[in-house]
C-alpha cells in the first residue's frame, strides 16, 4: 500500500508560507467585500461565499500530479529545453540567412557635400577656387555566377546542422523526461520509506504501552521501559529524516519542472507499484539495445547529421581557394550648385571692329557682329538627367597570396570533420558502455531485490517470535529492539532494492525505445 504524506516543518511560522498569506489577504477582503455591499444583513450570502471559495480551495489542495502530467508540463517550462530550442532557431535562422546570400545584393549611395577652397568646376572642369554644393546618388548590385559550388555547399551545411540541434532538442526532452521519471520514481520511494517508517514507529509505541502496563504491573523491570522510549526517540528521529527526504525530492522535481516552490506539489501514487510493467532481461540485452539505440537516439543522428555539415563545409573552403566569377551592375548621377548653361533670352548683341579698309583715302572700319549668349544655373532635373550613368561589368577574382589564410581555412574545416568524426566514436562507445552497464546493475538489482524479499520475510518470522518471547518475559529488551531494527532494514533495503531494480530496468527500457513510462 503507498500513500504520500507533505510534512511541512512545523517549527515554521506560518507567515512563512505563501499560500497562508494569500488565503488570508483574500479573507479579509471578502469581509469587506461584504461589508461594503452590506451584505451582513444576508447571512446566507455571506455563507454562500465563504462556501464558494472554500470549496475552490478545497479542490486546488486536491490537485494531483501524475507523471504524463509532470513530463507535459516540464516539456513546455524546463529551462534546458528552451535553451536548446534557442539553439535550435538559431541553427535555422543561419540557414536561412545562407539561403538568402544567392540573391543578388542591391545597395543604394545618397550623399549631400559642400565644396570649398580649390576644387573642379563642373561646368568648364577647371579647378577653381570656390565654394559649392553638391550630392550624388548611386544604386549599384552584384551576385556571384560561379565560384565551385561555395555557396552551396554552404547552404547544404547549414541545413545539415539545423536538423542536427533538431535531433539535440530532441535529446534534450528525452532527456528531462527520463529525468522527471527518475525524480517521480524518488518521491514514490522516499514516500514508501515515510510508511516504512510510521508502521515502525506505531509498533515501537504500541510495545511500549504495552510495557508500560507490564511495568505498572511488576512483571518487567523499568530498564525495559527506558530501553523502548530510547527506541521510540531513535524510530521519531527516523521518520523526520524520510518525511524530509521527501520534500527534497519534491524540491528536485519542481526544478526540473520549472514549477514555483511555493506551488504545493503532490504526486498521483500508483495502486501498486509492483504492478508497473516491466521488460523482461531477455528482451533487454544490452547488445541488442544497443542495435535499437543505434536506429533511434537522438544523439547518435545529430552526430551523424554534424559530420555531414562538416563535409560540406570542407568542400566550401575548397571552393574558396578557386576564382570566382561574378557579375556587377550601378547607376548613378549627381548635381551641384555651380553648373551653369547658356540661355539665350538673356544674350546680346555685339560688334566687334576687325580692320580697316581705305576707300579713296578714306579709312572705313571692318567690324563684324556676334551675338554673345547669357548663363543661367543649370535646373536640378536636367543635371540629373544630363549626368546620369549606368555600368555593367564582369569581375573574375583570383586569390593568390593572401598570406595562405584560405588553405588554412580548408584544413581546419578538415581537422573539425575528423573531431567529429572522433566525438561520434566517443558517443557510440559510451552508449555502449551505458547500456551495458545498466544491464549489469539490472541483474544486480533484481538479485539484491528477491533477496532483500527473503530477508524481510526471515525478519518479519524473527520478529513475531522475538514479540511472544518478549511478551513473555522470556527475552530482554536489547535484543528485542535488535530484532526489531532487523526487520526495520530488511524492509527499508526491500524498499530500496525494488525501486533500485524498477528504475534500472526502465533506464534500459529508456536506451532501447527512447521513451518513459510508468
Amino acid at each position: 500500500m503507498f500513500y504520500i504524506k507533505l510534512v511541512w516543518p512545523t517549527a515554521t511560522p506560518d507567515k512563512n508560507l505563501p499560500f497562508i498569506e494569500k488565503w488570508r489577504r483574500l479573507s479579509s477582503q471578502l469581509l469587506y467585500f461584504c461589508y461594503a455591499m452590506k451584505l451582513y444583513q444576508f447571512p446566507g450570502a455571506i455563507l454562500g461565499i465563504f462556501l464558494l471559495f472554500g470549496n475552490a480551495h478545497t479542490v486546488a489542495a486536491q490537485d494531483t500530479w501524475s507523471l504524463k502530467r509532470c513530463v507535459d508540463y516540464a516539456m513546455a517550462n524546463n529551462i534546458s529545453i528552451k535553451q536548446q530550442d534557442v539553439q535550435k532557431r538559431l541553427a535555422e535562422l543561419q540557414l536561412r540567412q545562407s539561403q538568402l546570400s544567392q540573391i543578388p545584393n542591391l545597395s543604394g549611395n545618397v550623399a549631400g557635400n559642400m565644396n570649398s577652397g580649390r576644387s573642379v568646376n563642373f561646368t568648364t572642369y577647371t579647378y577653381e577656387t570656390q565654394t559649392f554644393y553638391s550630392a550624388n546618388a548611386s544604386l549599384s548590385s552584384n551576385v556571384t555566377l560561379f565560384n565551385w559550388f561555395s555557396k552551396r555547399n554552404i547552404i547544404a551545411s547549414d541545413a545539415y546542422q539545423a536538423q542536427s540541434y533538431g535531433f539535440l532538442l530532441e535529446k534534450a526532452k528525452n532527456d528531462v523526461a527520463f529525468n522527471v521519471a527518475s525524480a517521480f520514481l524518488q518521491i514514490l520511494q522516499n514516500n514508501e520509506q515515510v510508511h516504512v517508517n510510521e508502521t515502525q514507529l506505531a509498533q515501537t509505541k504500541a510495545q511500549l504501552a504495552n510495557t508500560e502496563k507490564l511495568v505498572i504491573a511488576g512483571s518487567v523491570p523499568e530498564s525495559n521501559q527506558a530501553d523502548l522510549e530510547a527506541q521510540l526517540a531513535r524510530d521519531s528521529a527516523n521518520l523526520i529524516t524520510a518525511q524530509n527526504n521527501v520534500t527534497l525530492s519534491i524540491l528536485q522535481m519542481k526544478a526540473l519542472l520549472n514549477l514555483g516552490f511555493d506551488i504545493p506539489f503532490q504526486p498521483e501514487i500508483p495502486a501498486n507499484i509492483g504492478s508497473i510493467p516491466l521488460p523482461s532481461l531477455n528482451e533487454v540485452d544490452p547488445e541488442m539495445v544497443y542495435s535499437a539505440s543505434l536506429a533511434s537516439n537522438p544523439l547518435v543522428k545529430a552526430d551523424s547529421l554534424s559530420i555531414k555539415s562538416y563535409e560540406r563545409s570542407v568542400a566550401a573552403a575548397k571552393g574558396a581557394m578557386l576564382p570566382t566569377l561574378s557579375l556587377s551592375a550601378a547607376i548613378g548621377t549627381n548635381w551641384a550648385n555651380n553648373v551653369n548653361e547658356t540661355d539665350i533670352t538673356t544674350g546680346r548683341l555685339l560688334v566687334d571692329t576687325i580692320g580697316l579698309v581705305n576707300v579713296s583715302g578714306t579709312d572705313y572700319k571692318v567690324i563684324q557682329p556676334r551675338f554673345e549668349p547669357g548663363s543661367r544655373k543649370t535646373p536640378f532635373g536636367s543635371q540629373i538627367s544630363n549626368n546620369f550613368q549606368q555600368q555593367v561589368g564582369l569581375t573574375l577574382s583570383i586569390p593568390i597570396l593572401n598570406g595562405w589564410q584560405l588553405r588554412s581555412n580548408y584544413k581546419r574545416a578538415k581537422l573539425n570533420l575528423y573531431n567529429q568524426q572522433l566525438t561520434r566514436d566517443q558517443d557510440n562507445q559510451k552508449l555502449r558502455q551505458d547500456i551495458y552497464t545498466a544491464h549489469a546493475n539490472a541483474v544486480a538489482a533484481i538479485q539484491k531485490y528477491n533477496a532483500a524479499s527473503k530477508g524481510v520475510d526471515a525478519s518479519q518470522k524473527a520478529f513475531d517470535f522475538a514479540t511472544k518471547r518478549f511478551n513473555l518475559g522470556l527475552m530482554n529488551t536489547i535484543d528485542y529492539i535488535t530484532t526489531q531494527n532487523n526487520l526495520f532494514q530488511a524492509q527499508i533495503n526491500k524498499v530500496s532494492a525494488q525501486y533500485d531494480y524498477i528504475f534500472r530496468m526502465k533506464l534500459l527500457e529508456f536506451y532501447r525505445d527512447q521513451k518513459i513510462t510508468l
